[in-house]
């Protein structure tokens, strides 16, 4: 046969597994999955104008697409005093959902490292928050602090800047929020700028130049829509009015929300660079707190160059502008270039080992040829009760391939990667939020972050290997299950590709008292009592010979500096002194 014949054979092959199995259609309707969701090509279609209605701004699962940064939130009028009036059916939007992830008990093996020492509060009442911070804090039964919040809400009333590690599904966005919002609380006429009354009808002649209160940036368009509606939950009644600014979705929409006020601005790099080009626009000149969620990824040297240009605007130098990063991971190289960033003195909340996940996940690791990859998988999502799962691949082809083979067997699927549009990829997290589609094959581009609710299986198809991220980005990928104290399972098919990943992935499991596998039995270590990550978390050496503490920030020298101190770096040179606002 000719080349091309062959080609043509090959082609064959591939579409003709792909095509609807009857036999496994059968299979899953037995098992009691839903019903897969066809593709709603005609809404994606539709005109910008015509893919917003008032029905999809005021509810968020219409029929008819919206963007999550035109969400609806709470609406400020000077008429009112020191704190807003009810809103019934806004409240019930934000609180009322049944997909907000609530608190479990299994808090385990937690921590603290810091210099300074922080006394925890035990409960949100003794946390000194805001009457309206408690209030929308009940509202989301939030019933008492995780480990990091008990840290962080006091940790913040100190003014200094913070680094908070936290294994993934700690309440980390909680954290941050609840204790900046509630202290700008019944200060935010004095501090915030000018803007119009939005209870009345807006047009542009209104339009104000945003000058937030407080800056979150965020690696990914789908972490920043789920910090600010969290942040949507959080400003509720109060004069603070939070925003959120992404690629991929209309920049013009984006500009009229700015342009309507914005207390609380939760951005992507990438846009957040574009908007603060027009100074009309956007101003960082009243930032009280600047906030790096996933920190690590955000100082990476594929961030780095787009950060120092954020940092290095026109942002407050003040001594009150507070600095903090949050992660799950904070390896060696994040840390040199945040000693860059950060005052000397500022806080440390660890919380666990950087970079180790929790036991509240079980951990599962089969040997599976790549061959037969797919097969084991579909016999895997029906040999457990039907759950929303989590499947992570490599690569965005690969996404595409396994959820057609997934959706072809009649398993309700959706997938989500960068190649995907931003209405496309907003729209496959709605559907699987809401359970209309419980399978999602996801690239790590949802790795970070995702906070949604009853995730109760993660699937790591693909192995992470060096080029994906390595054991850091496995952390961050089995961290979507077993959140904010639940309980999950993560399961992983390993082969002779990820040999690279083998030892660490060891260690791991071992210090998660998981079981470890036959096949993986070489790369225990010989003491299994003494693990030694190589993570450069636990053993900093190297650190603190140069001159450094264990966190390879500069030690002090005999004019109070710091040696190396860079430059115009994110923190202050002293700790900042109470300024009355506390």
């Amino acid at each position: 046969m000719s080349e091309s014949g062959d080609a043509l054979a090959d082609i064959t092959r591939k579409v003709a597994n792909v095509q609807v199995n009857e036999d496994a259609l059968k299979r899953v309707r037995e098992a009691q999955w839903t019903e897969p969701q066809k593709f709603d090509y005609d809404a994606y279609n539709a005109a910008p104008k015509d893919q917003r209605s008032s029905k999809s701004a005021a509810d968020p699962h219409a029929d008819v697409p919206t963007w999550a940064a035109n969400a609806m939130k709470y609406e400020w009028s000077d008429e009112y005093g020191d704190v807003g009036p009810a809103h019934p059916a806004l409240e019930d939007m934000l609180f009322g959902g049944d997909e907000k992830m609530q608190k479990g008990e299994e808090f385990k093996n937690v921590t603290f490292e810091s210099e300074t020492k922080i006394k925890p509060v035990a409960r949100f009442e003794d946390a000194g928050l805001h009457p309206i911070m408690l209030r929308n804090v009940q509202l989301c039964k939030y019933d008492v602090p995780t480990p990091i919040q008990a840290y962080v809400l006091p940790s913040v009333l100190k003014n200094i800047d913070i680094i908070g590690i936290a294994q993934t599904g700690s309440g980390k966005t909680a954290a941050f929020l609840i204790p900046t919002l509630s202290k700008l609380m019944g200060k935010a006429k004095k501090l915030a700028a000018p803007r119009p009354n939005l209870t009345r009808p807006w047009t542009r002649a209104d339009a104000v130049r945003a000058e937030p209160l407080i800056l979150v940036i965020s690696p990914t368009r789908e972490l920043s829509t789920q910090i600010f509606d969290e942040a949507r939950r959080l400003c509720y009644r109060s004069m603070l009015r939070p925003c959120v600014i992404y690629g991929g979705a209309p920049a013009q929409e984006q500009m009229d929300e700015l342009r309507k006020g914005c207390d609380v601005l939760i951005a992507t790099p990438g846009r957040l660079m574009d908007f603060m080009q027009r100074a009309h626009l956007l101003s960082l000149n009243r930032v009280k707190y600047t906030i790096i969620d996933e920190a690590d990824e955000m100082v990476s040297p594929d961030w780095v160059d787009a950060m120092r240009q954020i940092m290095g605007g026109d942002s407050n130098d003040d001594d009150d502008h507070v600095y903090m990063m949050f992660s799950a991971t904070f390896p060696r190289e994040a840390r040199a270039v945040a000693k860059e960033y950060m005052a000397k003195d500022h806080i440390r909340i660890r919380v666990g080992r950087a970079g180790s996940s929790h036991t509240n996940v079980t951990q599962k690791v089969l040997f599976v040829d790549e061959a037969m990859k797919r097969n084991c998988l579909f016999d895997l999502l029906l040999s457990m009760p039907p759950a929303r799962t989590i499947v992570f691949v490599n690569n965005k082809k690969a996404a595409d391939l396994l959820d057609d083979f997934l959706y072809n067997c009649g398993m309700p699927s959706t997938s989500i990667h960068s190649d995907r549009t931003q209405r496309e990829r907003e729209d496959a997290l709605r559907a699987f939020k809401t359970g209309k589609a419980p399978l999602l094959v996801a690239t790590g581009l949802s790795a970070r972050g995702l906070d949604i609710k009853n995730v109760m299986h993660v699937i790591n198809y693909d192995l992470p290997d060096s080029d994906y991220g390595g054991i850091h980005d496995y952390v961050h990928r089995i961290g979507r299950t077993a959140r904010i104290g639940n309980v999950g399972m993560a399961t992983s098919f390993y082969n002779d590709k990820n040999e690279d990943i083998a030892e660490a992935l060891t260690k791991l499991l071992l210090e998660t008292q998981q079981e470890v596998p036959d096949f993986l039995d070489g790369y225990k270590p010989e003491n299994v009592e003494d693990l030694q990550f190589d993570d450069d978390t636990d053993n900093e050496d190297e650190d603190t010979e140069a001159g450094g503490d264990a966190w390879g920030i500069p030690a002090p020298n005999a004019n109070g500096g710091s040696k190396g101190e860079a430059a115009g770096g994110w923190g202050t040179d002293a700790a900042a002194a109470d300024d009355g606002w506390n």
